[in-house]
């Protein structure tokens, strides 16, 4: 009777194993940077960014998350933040290397730019912060 419950409870057991990765989650591949300057664009909205540094299509290839790892909202969420901090170091140039903040970024809440311009603008403020230990928010930047 025990070597019959013993089979039954590991069977179900199986069972319930092969049903759970069937339910896992599946992220599309992320896309493999072959380039130095990166191009960042919702044709839909005509909105673009181009991305101007030597590092980060390696630290891409290699560290980010694979699309639709992070919702949207996510990447929506912390873009806010991030770039806020940015622009605001971008107008402080005596305070923060102006080197580093040369430019602000224009990233206007009320617009949806669509999830590539998100997880990309995501990607790289990431890279950014931990390239040059930097900090632009509440938020530590996770890999």
């Amino acid at each position: 009777m025990k070597r019959i419950l013993l089979l039954l409870i590991a069977t179900l057991f199986i069972l319930i194993a092969c049903n759970s990765t069937q339910n896992r989650k599946s992220f599309d591949d992320k896309p493999k940077l072959e380039s130095d300057t990166i191009r960042i664009a919702n044709d839909e909205i005509e909105y673009e960014v181009l991305i101007f540094d030597p590092g980060f299509s390696s630290w891409f290839n290699s560290n980010a998350k694979p699309r639709n790892y992070y919702s949207q909202s996510f990447l929506e969420s912390r873009n806010r933040i991030w770039v806020i901090e940015w622009n605001r170091r971008t107008m402080l140039s005596s305070q923060y290397n102006p080197n580093l903040y040369e430019m602000s970024i224009n990233y206007e809440q009320s617009i949806d730019y669509g999830y590539e311009v998100n997880y990309m603008l995501y990607n790289y403020l990431v890279y950014f912060q931990l390239k040059n230990n930097q900090r632009l928010g509440g938020f530590t930047p996770r890999i």
